[in-house]
């Protein structure tokens, strides 16, 4: 299934600033509770609540390409992650990429975000 994105500033500065952060080697990850999520779960055509995802790449990590590929892996990842825990939902979730994650593969993301995840309470447990 293919997630929302963050489209608009103002919500990437309001996770900045108000919610919880969690800083790795590779990522830093902010996670805000999504004051909208009621009026998407209505609109979802399965009335499911859902995250909404931002990815964040500086210029400071390279080229456009270089760029593309961490966003694309950084996806992937949180794909990753959400297949094999069952997350909360309703928040915004801002993964932004540190340098060390142009080098990285997406199965070495996968457990620094699932510890991000952890520490950050966004998973469900049973």
């Amino acid at each position: 299934m293919k997630f929302r994105a963050i489209c608009e500033n103002h919500l990437y500065v309001k996770a900045y600033n108000r919610g919880k952060r969690y800083v790795g080697k590779a990522m830093a990850v902010y996670v805000l509770p999504d004051f909208r999520a009621e009026k998407i779960r209505r609109a979802h055509p399965q009335k499911m609540k859902i995250n909404r995802l931002g990815l964040t790449t500086s210029k400071k990590l390279g080229t456009a390409v270089v760029r593309s590929r961490t966003r694309r892996i950084l996806r992937e990842a949180y794909r990753t992650v959400t297949r094999e825990n069952q997350l909360k939902q309703g928040y915004l979730i801002v993964l932004s990429a540190r340098e060390a994650a142009t080098t990285m593969k997406s199965t070495e993301l996968v457990p620094e975000l699932t510890r991000a995840f952890d520490r950050l309470q966004m998973i469900v447990r049973p």
